[in-house]
């Protein structure tokens, strides 16, 4: 992504920050990153169209992270435990990706539609962003099915039913999204999870 693009939207997302979207000025994150407003509305065409980039580069920095804690070292259920905890840190600590995963979009965000947009940009990121936003329900499965791959290909002997590993990593991520709407009071997410998911055969 070029480096006006990723300025501009580091910008936009410290804006967010310190006020409402409704109150956040292109001409305000343009002088924030250096770049001449022009140049901002080349890149994204409108307001909506830089909300809509910044959500996207939020959910690709979300699923990042996802498929860091999958690739981490341990077995399926720790390797599920530190990816329902990025879930959970992630959710706390950016605003924009709790909205994404839940649902609730608070009028201090921006809060574009989820399906496509006409797009007559030139810029290949930005047709990506007009295009299709995940949804909650989106967000689910693209974390259960990257578990999946990662752990059935990761998985020692006996490999593990892929059926039965789709629903564990399903609960998982639905446990993780339980807590982020209501942390535990004790204990954490892994705690549930080890309660919660049936124990793997030896061979």
């Amino acid at each position: 992504m070029p480096a006006a693009r990723e300025s501009l939207l580091d910008a936009a997302r410290t804006a967010l920050a310190r006020r409402p979207w409704s109150a956040v000025r292109m001409v305000d994150v343009a002088a924030s990153a250096g770049v001449s407003r022009q140049t901002l509305y080349n890149e994204f065409g409108s307001k909506e169209g830089l909300a809509r980039a910044l959500v996207r580069r939020e959910a690709d920095g979300y699923l990042a992270g996802v498929d860091r804690a999958l690739s981490g070292a341990g077995d399926p259920c720790e390797r599920l435990a530190a990816t329902a905890e990025w879930m959970m840190a992630a959710a706390h600590d950016n605003a924009l990706v709790r909205a994404m995963l839940t649902g609730c979009w608070s009028e201090r965000l921006p809060s574009p539609a989820l399906t496509a947009v006409p797009s007559s940009s030139a810029v290949p990121a930005q047709r990506r962003a007009d295009g299709p936003l995940p949804s909650p329900g989106d967000f689910v499965s693209l974390v259960r099915d990257r578990a999946v791959a990662v752990l059935h290909a990761a998985g020692q002997p006996p490999p593990p039913d892929v059926a039965e590993l789709a629903r564990s990593c399903e609960l998982a991520v639905r446990l993780a999204l339980s807590c982020v709407a209501a942390p535990p009071a004790r204990g954490g997410v892994t705690d549930l999870l080890r309660a919660a998911l049936p124990p793997r055969p030896t061979a």
